[in-house]
């Protein structure tokens, strides 16, 4: 057919006879059986030692094609091991220069199946493989396919949209797999979103592929970064932030210097990684982080944007809280107020930069975002009375008491703090991680009296994912209390059910929260809990599919009909035994 004489067509160029020419030679001769040797004398393999061990192999009836073709084989194999030897001996510009030749000489034949790992190895080996054979392996979607990566980013450094087309779907897929992590069903407050290790994580598939396509490639490197850039203001998703950093790190792993030197933000990137790994800024690397930032120079401002996406990575953000909320407990034990602590200091000072990042790149304008005064004068002061009123309070319960009876536990919330969480954006942030940490101590004193101010905060922080997945894994340490009419009154109705309808994420994790503690929940609550989470029209797929889970659960809860009827009266009635409670 005509793809056959197209992918043969290349042969005639070379001065090979191909199939073409024997039906010619056929249809213009009188002897055709002569005709057919002669051909084979003259295209055969050119041996002296072959014209007796041809007919041999003729009568034990192997073809002469299964012959050839092993021949073939053999002869590729010897020529792909010599092109790959070529590439690394001599002098560059000779090595080049024969490579070169070589692929100018077979590449009319790179539709030729069996010809085509021969040219495609030529092509990877060659630094610079010339332009017009580029375009002609791009111009067809199947050599392209063929290509190796080594000649696939030849191609992409001057086409940013077919990189583009390449890149677009990891990158689709790795936001995903993030989700996936955060709507987990599994909820525990051992093992969660922040829990792999920053080198784990940079083995994840997504990461290594890119760092593979990349290579060696500054140009690449720059338009993958240009790409995160680009969506992390269409869709102010943190988690390209965090692929940022992995894929800076993963090339520092792979001690690419080509990139890593020319990257601004590798040193603090690489500090900022120690701390995360340890999930803590440890005096030290605080100091080195400091120096990083106090070094950016006049005119060189613009790397400001670049270490405001690498702090906004939520694995940054997440140590940089952690490590806040044990320096003000430090404090409290130190007697020492938030304003004389540098290290506190610093910590805000990066929170603010990766919380700014957004802002940062919209407007263009790179500078530090100011540090509001009152966050350190009467924020901060305020978390700590809440340490020490948790201090206070544990000492009174164990004091004998006189006839003064048990001291309540502080209930009210200073409306300074809730005003804090509603138009602070780090205040809200440390206020938040202040709230888990309370959880994970299963403090539900302290939980309770603080849960009213999450309702409204700071653009809804306390029903974002990232929170919401630590949260209701912390509760799980306080699953007794589920039992509680009152603590579920407080947490269901007085905090998730109020986003419940306009927010359909939060939707989702009251009802991962309730597959995983239905069976700690009161009854009487567990009834109305399932008929205000039953989806509406607008649900979506999840919130339907979490909601059908839990109702088959419940399902099998219940008692079956023998053992709700009536005992009869003749018999005494025996003391029932309660069930464990099945999972």
């Amino acid at each position: 057919g005509h793809a056959q004489a197209e992918m043969y067509a290349g042969l005639q160029e070379l001065g090979v006879a191909n199939g073409e020419d024997l039906k010619e030679t056929l249809t213009n001769c009188t002897e055709p059986l002569k005709a057919i040797e002669q051909f084979q004398t003259e295209n055969g393999v050119l041996l002296p030692s072959l014209q007796y061990a041809l007919p041999f192999l003729d009568l034990h009836g192997t073809p002469r094609l299964e012959f050839h073709q092993s021949v073939f084989d053999e002869l590729r194999e010897k020529l792909l091991e010599r092109v790959s030897a070529i590439a690394l001996e001599g002098k560059v510009e000779e090595r080049y220069k024969k490579l070169e030749d070589l692929l100018e000489k077979s590449f009319s034949l790179v539709k030729m199946p069996s010809i085509q790992p021969v040219v495609m190895c030529v092509m990877k080996h060659l630094p610079k493989v010339p332009e017009k054979k580029l375009k002609l392996v791009m111009a067809d979607k199947d050599l392209y396919k063929a290509c190796a990566v080594e000649v696939k980013r030849q191609i992409w450094q001057d086409n940013q949209a077919l990189f583009g087309d390449e890149v677009s779907p990891l990158l689709k897929q790795y936001i995903l797999e993030k989700e996936n992590i955060l709507f987990s069903n599994d909820i525990s407050f051992l093992q969660n979103f922040f829990s792999p290790s920053p080198k784990t994580r940079r083995q994840g598939e997504v990461v290594q592929k890119l760092t593979q396509m990349i290579g060696k490639n500054v140009k690449l490197y720059d338009m993958v970064l240009q790409f995160l850039r680009t969506l992390f203001l269409r869709t102010r998703n943190v988690h390209y932030c965090t692929l940022r950093a992995e894929l800076l790190m993963s090339l520092h792993d792979l001690e690419i210097s080509e990139i890593c030197t020319v990257d601004p933000c590798h040193k603090f990137t690489w500090c900022l990684d120690a701390c995360i790994r340890e999930k803590f800024v440890d005096n030290k690397r605080a100091r080195e982080l400091q120096g990083f930032l106090d070094g950016v120079k006049k005119g060189q401002e613009q790397v400001l944007g670049d270490l405001s996406m690498i702090l906004c990575d939520p694995f940054a953000i997440n140590t940089l809280a952690l490590s806040t909320i044990r320096h003000l407990q430090d404090l409290v034990g130190q007697d020492t107020l938030p304003r004389e602590s540098p290290d506190l200091l610093l910590l805000l000072r990066m929170l603010s930069l990766g919380q700014g990042a957004w802002d940062m790149i919209d407007s263009q304008v790179f500078k530090e975002p100011k540090m509001e005064a009152e966050l350190i004068t009467r924020f901060l002061p305020l978390l700590m009375s809440f340490v020490v009123d948790d201090h206070t309070f544990t000492v009174d319960q164990k004091l004998p008491s006189e006839e003064k009876g048990p001291i309540p536990y502080p209930s009210t919330i200073p409306e300074a703090f809730t005003k804090f969480l509603q138009e602070n954006r780090i205040a809200c942030e440390i206020g938040l991680y202040y709230i888990l940490h309370i959880t994970k101590q299963r403090n539900k004193n302290a939980f309770l009296r603080l849960l009213p101010a999450l309702v409204e905060t700071f653009s809804d922080l306390a029903f974002s994912d990232i929170f919401l997945h630590l949260l209701t894994g912390n509760l799980t340490l306080l699953g007794d209390e589920f039992a509680l009419e009152e603590f579920c009154t407080s947490l269901f109705d007085g905090f998730f059910l109020t986003a419940c309808s306009r927010k359909e994420n939060v939707h989702r994790h009251v009802l991962r929260l309730l597959l995983h503690l239905h069976h700690k929940v009161a009854p009487a609550k567990l009834e109305s809990l399932q008929k205000a989470l039953e989806p509406t029209k607008q649900s979506g797929e999840a919130v339907k599919e979490l909601y059908n889970q839990l109702t088959e659960k419940l399902e099998l809860r219940k008692p079956s009909p023998a053992e709700v009827t009536e005992t009869p009266s003749m018999e005494l009635p025996l003391p029932t035994v309660p069930t464990p409670a099945s999972r």
